[in-house]
């Protein structure tokens, strides 16, 4: 991920840069780690931290289903993004966010050699894409930030054919930035508006999770 960040942010020509990611050696990863210090970008996103609760909890239930295409509403710093990234290389990956910098790291990454990674500016309240574009929607801590939630629900159910997987705080915070407490029951009913009726809810500590099936598929 680094690498691919690093060749698509700075520029550059030779086998640093052309090769593909997967072919790149432990020198050619130090060498661009070098360029990149130089250039002084920041790389801290890219280091591999161990995967939070919420997170392993949506990567077991991936690995379960294993989804034909990704869509990521919020990707922000990657916390889910990159390691779904590292594990399903295969996998097209459609990153929404509303933030310009977040879209221009992932682009950074696309151009670096991560050509499954497809990053966009745009607002799941009113994003357009057609029905079912994506096999399964993620909105990883994001529908707590969102002013009309309803509408958000309602389009990620919409653009998914599968599932659409939620994790949100499960208590109050501090956060001024979470305008929404969803509860199991606010959810329950935001996702039964929109006809889709099997849910499965878990938890981890400090957040709820949820399965939202569509078209009969087992949660």
């Amino acid at each position: 991920m680094m690498a691919a960040y690093v060749r698509g942010a700075l520029p550059g020509s030779g086998p640093l840069f052309s090769k593909p990611l997967g072919d790149l050696t432990e020198e050619d990863c130090a060498a661009l780690l070098a360029r990149a210090k130089e250039a002084g970008l920041k790389l801290h996103y890219f280091k591999r931290f161990e995967e939070l609760p919420r997170v392993r909890m949506t990567m077991g239930f991936l690995r379960g289903v294993q989804p034909e295409s990704l869509l990521d509403v919020g990707s922000g710093r990657g916390v889910f993004l990159f390691p779904f990234l590292r594990e399903f290389p295969w996998v097209p990956v459609t990153s929404l966010d509303l933030l310009e910098r977040r879209v221009d790291m992932l682009q950074a990454i696309h151009d670096g050699g991560m050509d499954n990674l497809h990053p966009l500016r745009q607002d799941i309240c009113a994003w357009d894409a057609p029905d079912a574009s994506f096999d399964v929607v993620t909105l990883l801590e994001v529908l707590e930030h969102i002013p009309d939630v309803e509408a958000a629900v309602k389009n990620a159910v919409r653009l998914a054919r599968r599932f659409v997987v939620v994790t949100v705080p499960s208590k109050p915070d501090d956060n001024p930035e979470h305008i929404h407490l969803l509860t199991k029951d606010v959810l329950t009913g935001l996702f039964q508006n929109t006809g889709c009726g099997s849910l499965r809810f878990d938890g981890v500590p400090g957040h709820l999770f949820l399965i939202a099936r569509k078209n009969g598929e087992e949660p």
